[in-house]
């Protein structure tokens, strides 16, 4: 009963690859994979406790006695293939910050989030109201940019509505006393010569730019020098998700990370932690790199639906694996040192 729920996702994604490629049994096997980094709670406490585990998300009879299976089998679990290595889930990460002793960056501000104007399921209203609810201090919304069209992404005039959209949302919550703050800002788009698609002057109103690859992610000859230009980019205040890695679907793109995070700290930049269970992108490993080298980090739980708001816990438990200092931490800043630190990049 010790395995762990990426244990578990690992011997969900082995099971899934023995099956015919197509297959029900087979896409509800890697299905139940994906979402098992996910899971609130162990599989093995929930068997403890006599829970069933088809009240899991993904899981039926079958996934279900797979999972049993895998609990009570005392075969050693071979390592994971690059494209499944270093992934943690979200029960292991909350156990972890539940350990007496771990002391957890104090994290109540969320940097990268989705709403209807690009490719999240709930409207911006509804996505500030989720995030107040959970005592959010600080969120930044960042709605995809226009270059990446199948997320819908915004263009200029887009942008804009929506910046004055948030600014009437913060006027209400002070009015309400509340402390909560929106910040304007986007995932932009980057070519891979590490250049945005959005005009300057949207992205000096903003109070955050997220700089993101979304296209040849799949290259594996170094590409260190597509990430020297993003981080270069003065619009770019945050590299998200940069190795553009997902969970048993790609590896994510190679690079000098050691060179490319030295630069991060030369130029007061930061790097992210996308806590999305999928991606957890940048990983424990290169988070150490970070931490010698002293760059800032960003922490976004990349959420485009409702439950997806609490993968944050699995970027904390990371910067703690990691070591990274709570001063590094961008969202430990208050929303007007934030907004300070990213000007500061335009005014270079």
């Amino acid at each position: 009963m010790s395995r762990t729920n990426s244990q578990l996702a690992e011997l969900l994604a082995r099971a899934a690859e023995q099956q015919e490629a197509g297959t029900n049994k087979a896409k509800a096997l890697r299905r139940a994979a994906h979402q098992a980094l996910a899971w609130p709670v162990s599989v093995a406490s929930m068997v403890e406790a006599g829970q069933p585990l088809t009240d899991l998300p993904g899981v039926g009879p079958y996934v279900a006695g797979i999972l049993l299976a895998g609990l009570e089998s005392a075969a050693e679990i071979p390592d994971s293939p690059p494209e499944r290595r270093g992934f943690s889930s979200l029960a292991e990460a909350r156990e972890l910050l539940r350990e007496p002793g771990v002391a957890a960056p104090p994290v109540d501000a969320d940097f990268q989030m989705h709403s209807t104007d690009s490719d999240g399921a709930m409207p911006l209203a509804e996505v500030i109201g989720l995030c107040r609810q959970r005592g959010l201090r600080c969120i930044a919304i960042t709605d995809h940019s226009k270059g990446l069209r199948i997320a819908n992404g915004m263009d200029e005039t887009r942008l804009r509505a929506q910046g004055e959209e948030i600014a009437r949302i913060n006027a209400e919550l002070r009015e309400s006393g509340s402390e909560m703050v929106v910040l304007r800002s986007v995932e932009m788009n980057l070519s891979p010569e590490g250049e945005g698609d959005m005009e300057w002057d949207a992205l000096c109103e903003l109070d955050l730019v997220l700089g993101a690859f979304h296209s040849k992610l799949r290259l594996r000859d170094d590409q260190t020098d597509r990430y020297l230009a993003a981080i270069r980019n003065p619009v770019v205040d945050v590299l998200a998700h940069p190795r553009a890695r997902m969970f048993d679907t790609r590896v994510g793109l190679q690079a000098d990370w050691r060179r490319v995070f030295g630069e991060a700290a030369r130029l007061d930049k930061a790097v992210e932690i996308d806590c999305h269970g999928n991606r957890q992108d940048l990983d424990v490993e290169l988070l150490g790199l970070v931490r010698e080298e002293g760059a800032r980090v960003s922490i976004g739980s990349d959420a485009h639906v409702a439950v997806e708001h609490e993968n944050l816990d699995l970027g904390i438990a990371s910067a703690v694996r990691a070591g990274i200092p709570t001063e590094r931490i961008i969202n430990c800043m208050s929303p007007d040192e934030v907004r300070a630190w990213a000007r500061a990049h335009r005014q270079g």
